[in-house]
């Protein structure tokens, strides 16, 4: 798994981190039941602090998408399979925008509003 940040940014450290977990499920390469690495290993590798990769895999405890569990970790949870489900159906979605001349802005807007529905 490949997590990556941009410190020039303007997107809080740990919103990129659990970001770019979200993208790595989504994407299929991080199925259910998958170990994230230990938050000590991801503050190390991105040289960030700690309670900055904690914040994020609570992030995605809140959102369900991953569970923490003692002696284990943090591993994906069973609705990891749920995104990666949608991934394809966002897809197409984005490719009928695009054809319609509707921004990526605008398609993200239209996306958010429907889920407050």
């Amino acid at each position: 798994m490949l997590l990556r940040i941009d410190p020039e940014s303007s997107a809080a450290l740990y919103d990129q981190i659990a970001g770019s977990v979200r993208r790595e499920v989504a994407a299929g390469r991080l199925p259910a039941g998958e170990r994230l690495p230990s938050a000590r290993d991801v503050a190390e590798a991105l040289d960030v602090n700690l309670h900055t990769v904690l914040k994020a895999y609570q992030q995605l405890r809140d959102e369900g998408l991953v569970e923490m569990r003692r002696g284990r970790g943090a591993v994906v949870s069973a609705r990891a399979d749920a995104l990666a489900e949608l991934r394809a159906d966002a897809a197409a979605l984005a490719a009928r925008a695009r054809s319609l001349g509707v921004s990526g802005e605008t398609l993200a807007a239209l996306v958010r509003a429907a889920a407050e529905d």
